[in-house]
């Protein structure tokens, strides 16, 4: 079966789901909201007017006609579209009011960052969520990317709840998408990934992992991330300058199709490559597209969500074999980690890191690690079956695409391939 109806099991998402179809006999929410429409909403709420340098009108208007016209949005859908993009054109008016109000902002230095990157599923997460336990690191936090500044009525000295507010957002989703947690947890403090910053300028790849857009996935391949990476590295030094220096580890699979943007923009970055048996990162990667996109869209179709998994990463693979040739001239810049290992000796892998890289492990570092792999055994996620089939993928087919990438980095295969994989360990590994 390869389209299905976007509904889920429990009451409030069934609920939900009744709400959407009453909502679309009424005709409530059908309308496209324009992007002009959006801007000028933003410019209202914020009392703000400045957005800056940035040019984000050709994205934003791309973005919104392949939601509408593509992604089969439900009433859900609609109104996350509105709320998501108003959400990044109000940050980008108060993140411009805070750089005048204080140029110096765009004078920190975001010295030698190190990004993790990977296939999906294979541990970047982890290892991302481990490295950001010790305070001399800075990781952008999922609460620091939704409210990058204080909300403006919390300015008179009463207590910061935008890490609160953004648990209480990630609650009322998971109402929604309640198989979500056992795939990929969603805390308001973990370290975030950088396709949410580069969100806002809307030039990331995170959009098409909740929604079929086709047509603006073409228009970001043939535009480049360039522009997106000079936003990321603006949107760090504005984190930077409010909570002081230290060393920057920053976490995405998809850097590895903007390598280019992102070392023009960090030419002295450095990079952790976490590699992983891709028998045991496509089903997972696909039951994960399909859970985040359930809530916003009215049909699933698994076949086309199988075949986009399969073709995005045997090609983020054969850049993975391009990257670690490239960066063979400079070893000191490349650590590369298999998962296997990862998850077998957490501790250690660290320690190789700091050592690789010249850090200095802290004794609170040290004390944070050791407590997080402690209270996460197995990263503490739950047991789940994947099935090729319910994907329209084939294991023996699958495994030889990714031939080179098994031999280019000697990787053994985990388990003999097969229909199913349950995968438990796997939920270290986001």
């Amino acid at each position: 079966m390869g389209l299905l109806p976007s509904a889920s099991f429990n009451l409030p998402a069934r609920l939900f789901r009744g709400l959407d179809r009453v909502a679309d006999r009424l005709g409530l929410f059908r309308r496209p909201v324009p992007p002009e429409k959006l801007v000028e909403l933003a410019r209202r709420r914020s009392g703000l007017d400045d957005f800056g340098e940035w040019s984000f009108e050709e994205p934003l208007a791309v973005l919104l006609r392949s939601y509408y016209e593509e992604a089969n949005l439900s009433a859900f859908g609609r109104i996350a579209v509105r709320w998501d993009m108003l959400r990044f054109l109000s940050n980008l008016l108060r993140l411009r009011e805070e750089e005048k109000k204080d140029p110096a902002v765009l004078e920190e230095r975001i010295d030698r960052p190190i990004f993790v990157l990977g296939l999906p599923r294979s541990g970047t997460t982890f290892l991302h969520n481990l490295l950001a336990e010790d305070p001399g690191n800075l990781t952008p936090r999922c609460w620091q990317t939704v409210f990058p500044y204080p909300i403006e009525a919390q300015k008179d000295g009463s207590r910061d709840r935008r890490a609160e507010l953004t648990a209480r957002q990630y609650s009322q989703f998971l109402l929604l998408a309640p198989d979500l947690p056992s795939l990929h947890p969603l805390d308001a403090y973990a370290a975030q990934e950088c396709i949410e910053i580069t969100g806002h300028v809307f030039r990331s790849l995170r959009f098409d992992t909740t929604h079929y857009i086709p047509s603006f996935q073409q228009w970001l391949e043939d535009a480049g991330h360039l522009e997106a990476y000079r936003f990321h590295k603006r949107f760090l030094q504005h984190l930077q300058h409010q909570n002081g220096g230290g060393q920057w580890i920053l976490k995405s699979p998809d850097h590895i199709f903007a390598l280019e943007a992102l070392c023009e923009v960090y030419p002295d970055a450095r990079f952790v490559f976490v590699h992983r048996d891709p028998m045991k990162v496509l089903p997972s990667v696909a039951r994960l597209t399909e859970i985040l996109r359930q809530p916003f869209t009215r049909k699933i179709d698994r076949l086309q969500i199988g075949q986009q998994v399969s073709n995005r990463w045997e090609l983020g693979s054969k850049l993975l074999i391009e990257a670690a040739d490239w960066l063979k001239s400079a070893p000191e810049r490349i650590l590369h980690v298999r998962y296997k290992d990862l998850v077998r000796e957490p501790f250690a892998i660290v320690a190789d890191l700091y050592r690789h890289f010249g850090m200095t492990l802290s004794g609170a570092g040290e004390q944070g690690l050791k407590r997080s792999i402690a209270d996460r055994p197995n990263g503490g996620y739950g047991r789940n079956l994947y099935r090729f089939e319910d994907y329209g993928l084939n294991p023996a087919a699958e495994r030889k695409h990714y031939s080179a990438y098994m031999a280019h980095f000697r990787m053994q295969p985990e388990e003999p391939s097969s229909r199913a994989v349950t995968d438990s360990s796997v939920r270290l590994a986001v």
